[in-house]
């Protein structure tokens, strides 16, 4: 699916390992983070939201419809982009699912992250998963980040992350990733705003009693 996303960069960040980053590139674009405090947040609109739940069902039914067990597929969905991620058997199956999913209604953008090699194994899905939460942990000691305001997934090692964000969050938050054990490459789908569009999605503070 050739869809190009208005004011999305796309960059790759890989880690090779848990010393540092071979680039600060920024790559593709869908979720978001924010700066400073405990408040739960989401950058998408309730509609977005449910549209991204509903294209995650979908899409996995079609696929699995489709191709069966043979394939090991995940399904991530923000703000109408999708990461199409885990493992298939050869380059046909791939495109297959790729078309598969493009045809779910709401779909915007397609990441194809699927890797031709066997499927994972059990093992290595459950230190995904872990790996999973030691970044969303990470996130929520950053006093600096709204944790709740990204989306994060990890598939044999790498963690992918997506969100709304600013450079300056973008930055922060690779930066927080990065030193996570077990993320070897990092891939962020960040569709970069402005601090004053940042600024307008923050819940607004009453106004000061001047008698206190």
């Amino acid at each position: 699916m050739n869809v190009t996303l208005r004011r999305i960069t796309l960059g790759l960040a890989m880690v090779a390992s848990l010393g540092g980053l071979t680039a600060c590139v920024p790559l593709l674009v869908g979720g978001a983070v924010m700066g400073g405090g405990m408040v739960a947040t989401d950058r998408r609109t309730s509609g977005s939201v449910l549209e991204d739940e509903g294209i995650e069902l979908r899409a996995s039914s079609r696929v699995r419809e489709g191709l069966g067990e043979r394939v090991h597929i995940n399904i991530t969905s923000y703000n109408r982009q999708v990461l199409i991620t885990g493992e298939v058997p050869n380059a046909q199956d791939k495109q297959l699912v790729e078309k598969i999913v493009s045809g779910v209604d709401n779909v915007r953008n397609i990441v194809n992250e699927l890797a031709i090699m066997g499927n994972s194994t059990l093992t290595q899905r459950s230190s995904d998963t872990l790996v999973t939460g030691r970044v969303k942990a990470a996130l929520v000691d950053a006093k600096d980040l709204f944790s709740s305001a990204f989306k994060i997934s990890t598939e044999r090692g790498t963690t992918y992350v997506m969100g709304r964000v600013t450079q300056r969050e973008a930055d922060r938050a690779t930066e927080v990733i990065t030193r996570v054990s077990g993320v070897q490459r990092l891939v962020r789908m960040f569709e970069i705003i402005s601090e004053d569009e940042l600024a307008r999605t923050l819940p607004q503070q009453p106004p000061a009693d001047p008698k206190k």
